[in-house]
């Protein structure tokens, strides 16, 4: 079995190594604030007694997992603290695979590509549906692609990379699918608080043994660096997802779930919405000088990434590193995204230079 590291990798390495002043836009790791009741926390940890220092419960703090489900509407039973997102949609994939139900994973085009990689790790068969120019997707052609030897159905809202939001009737209807076909529907709501349209609805929000919701603080918190997510299984699937988790990773971080239950106890709503103010900010000022470069772009209703598209400058990985080396910009190649992209480049409005890179490409493209 042969893996292909993410491009991500590859384009951070490059604008790192360039000659110039680069403003990164590839990854998406938020440059604002934590909530200071996560720091409080953390200087708090260090003081506690060595106990504390140890193993906590492989299934995650049960405080942290008590908090999660009551604000999400479900037992704690059913919540598996994970290694970020990441791991979470990995332990969702793989019990909705290993049900011998079918080996085909439907995702989307343009997809996130650790999806395709996860699904190729669990030996999965990948079957691509696209979605529209707005990345909405049709739970019709979900419908047309979906089979018997459909598992598991991957989608994510709000989106990466086009910034889409899926609204009450699509998700619906994405679990009427899956009930109807005995597949799973993964939804990966990770940027659930940067739904800048008021359109947001979660998986949970229909009762069903046929859905995995994954998510994570990692965005929310701007605390990529702590690595902790969470699953929420039905009843009939935990209990095996547990046991994966346990041997891929034993557990996740006591100290980051100890700062991560305080923040959530703490942080009030004003919080969030500062964050989606900025990035509503950012979005603006930056298609803003999109329209000065004559580019077609993407108007995120959430997440924090444009995707824009200039004339004769297709979004190849070369043309990605032209643009680091000439304009000192770096942005993800759509090529990364699959085939419904290509022309495209993926920029994560995620920097405090986001207004510098905008007037880079506007100049660079006039």
């Amino acid at each position: 079995m042969e893996y292909e590291t993410p491009l991500f990798f590859h384009v951070m390495e490059y604008a790192k190594r360039a000659d110039r002043d680069v403003v990164d836009m590839v990854s998406g790791t938020p440059d604002w604030e934590p909530p200071e009741s996560l720091r409080d926390a953390v200087r708090e940890y260090a003081d506690l007694e060595s106990d504390q220092f140890q193993y906590p419960p492989s299934e995650g703090l049960l405080e942290l997992r008590e908090e999660i489900a009551a604000r999400r509407g479900v037992d704690a039973e059913q919540v598996v603290i994970t290694n970020g997102a990441g791991e979470a949609n990995y332990l969702a994939m793989a019990r909705a695979l290993e049900r011998d139900r079918g080996s085909e994973v439907i995702l989307t085009d343009p997809v996130y590509p650790y999806y395709p990689g996860k699904t190729t790790i669990l030996g999965g068969t990948q079957r691509f549906v696209a979605t529209d120019e707005d990345g909405q997707l049709d739970p019709a052609a979900v419908r047309a692609a979906a089979s018997e030897e459909t598992a598991v159905i991957v989608v994510n809202t709000p989106n990466n990379p086009t910034g889409a939001v899926y609204p009450e009737e699509t998700i619906e209807a994405l679990v009427d699918i899956a009930e109807e076909y005995d597949a799973i529907l993964v939804s990966d709501e990770v940027y659930d608080h940067y739904d800048l349209s008021g359109e947001f609805a979660s998986a949970l929000q229909f009762e069903s043994d046929h859905r995995i919701v994954t998510n994570a603080f990692s965005k929310s918190m701007a605390i990529t660096g702590y690595r902790v997510g969470y699953a929420i299984f039905p009843p009939t699937l935990v209990e095996n997802a547990k046991s994966r988790h346990m041997l891929v990773n034993v557990a996740t971080t006591r100290p980051g779930q100890y700062a991560v239950l305080h923040a959530l106890k703490e942080t009030g709503p004003d919080y969030f919405e500062a964050n989606r103010q900025l990035l509503r900010e950012r979005v603006e000022t930056f298609t803003d000088a999109l329209d000065a470069a004559d580019a077609e772009y993407t108007t995120p209703q959430g997440s924090f990434y444009v995707m824009a598209r200039f004339d004769g400058y297709p979004g190849t990985l070369e043309n990605v590193e032209r643009l680091i080396d000439e304009a000192g910009v770096a942005g993800m190649p759509g090529e990364a995204f699959g085939d419904s992209r290509t022309d495209w480049i993926r920029f994560a409005l995620v920097t405090p230079r986001a207004e510098t890179a905008a007037e880079r490409l506007a100049a660079y493209f006039d």
